[in-house]
């Protein structure tokens, strides 16, 4: 006997969907202009805190490394610090609500699942949600230093001095912060795909050779191009692949009696 998908979907039709669907949106959009409202308020923290402090020697990464930067941001427009401001305070807010927007995404789609694939899928989201976290601190508190680290200190000639804009900066610190955000959620993507049975744990580890050249080409495009910073970069990446391959299911092998089965047609 099939599994039943949970009563409330049975009679839902597609305008009853679609309502789910706006008053789900409705939430999300006010969750973010609430978390947006209250984080506008803390300018000094979320900039003099978190957002500036990998320009400082006193960054705890340098620290820990030794290495030493004093980036001094400048602003060259009129509206640009202000601006600023309101996309840092919608990234956070966005940072910070991103498990509860995933959550009004499962909420959305449970009642259209079984029982053992809504089990599954909560798993699924959680798992997702910790390793967004995940990816937004590591490209925080190590990538994103050696950036800022690397780039203060190169130079063509000692004729040229760098001078970087505020929006130059804030513009880095998005991309890379939630680059590695979304990066992380590889494991998540492999789980799915494991599920849906398009990969296997035996063809990942088979293909360990592509997935360390992969890694050594992603940790010298996202890092400055020397060996400490893409050997710092790589550490985290080789993390998501082992992840990765543990939350993949083995192939299932095949037994005599399928085979015999097979011949007998």
């Amino acid at each position: 006997m099939a599994e039943e998908k949970l009563d409330e979907s049975k009679d839902m039709s597609f305008w009853d969907h679609l309502e789910a669907l706006r008053q789900g949106l409705f939430r999300v959009i006010l969750a973010l202009l609430g978390a947006f409202v209250v984080l506008f308020f803390f300018k000094e923290f979320l900039f003099d805190k978190l957002i500036l402090a990998p320009t400082r020697t006193d960054f705890f990464f340098y620290k820990w490394f030794g290495m030493k930067t004093g980036l001094q941001l400048v602003n060259i427009e009129l509206s640009t610090q202000f601006m600023v401001h309101m996309r840092v305070t919608f990234m956070c807010a966005f940072i910070l609500c991103c498990p509860y927007v995933l959550f009004e995404i499962w909420r959305f789609i449970a009642p259209a699942l079984y029982r053992h694939e809504k089990r599954a899928t909560r798993r699924a989201f959680l798992f997702a949600s910790v390793l967004f976290y995940l990816g937004i601190a590591v490209g925080y508190c190590i990538i994103l230093p050696l950036m800022v680290n690397f780039f203060d200190g190169y130079k063509v000639s000692e004729e040229v001095v760098n001078t970087i804009s505020l929006n130059s900066y804030i513009s880095t610190v998005s991309s890379t912060v939630l680059l590695f955000g979304i990066v992380f959620e590889i494991p998540t993507l492999v789980a799915v795909l494991s599920q849906l049975g398009l990969i296997t744990r035996q063809s990942l580890l088979g293909g360990w050779k592509w997935a360390v050249l992969i890694i050594a080409v992603l940790a010298a495009i996202i890092t400055p191009a020397d060996p400490f910073s893409m050997l710092i970069a790589a550490i985290p990446l080789s993390l998501l692949y082992g992840i990765s391959i543990l939350v993949c299911k083995k192939a299932v092998p095949e037994t005599d009696g399928d085979a015999s089965g097979e011949d007998e047609e």
